[in-house]
């Protein structure tokens, strides 16, 4: 069995998948929080003046970050796509499931721009 023929070679790249995925998560996850920050700085003001911009500030930051996680689900899913199709028949484990890891990062993509749509519709 050469190295080429090894299914090390797959699990390493669904590792790198999911780290990616991870990274995913923390932006989105810091998106909303970033957004949410503007929310509660306009309850806690009560009426008092905020800044000029303030609320917008938060608003373009954490929707600029929950596209970024997006983009960065869906380009990994992408790349782990077409890596797939380059790896042959040995280097994948026989009776692996190779969708679940893309379909999350699907999915997770389009809550991230659900939720980020949601937010400038808000606004």
């Amino acid at each position: 069995m050469s190295y080429l023929d090894d299914p090390r070679v797959y699990f390493a790249a669904e590792r790198t998948l999911l780290a990616w995925q991870r990274t995913a998560i923390a932006l989105i996850g810091l998106g909303f929080v970033v957004e949410r920050f503007g929310l509660f700085m306009r309850v806690v003001a009560n009426g008092a003046q905020l800044p000029p911009g303030h609320a917008h500030t938060s608003l373009f930051f954490g929707v600029f970050l929950l596209a970024a996680g997006a983009a960065v689900a869906l380009l990994s899913a992408w790349q782990f796509q077409r890596f797939l199709r380059e790896l042959s028949e040995p280097e994948v484990p026989r009776g692996h499931a190779t969708w679940p890891g893309p379909a999350m990062n699907l999915a997770l993509a389009c809550c991230a721009l659900g939720m980020a749509a949601w937010f400038i519709v808000t606004g």
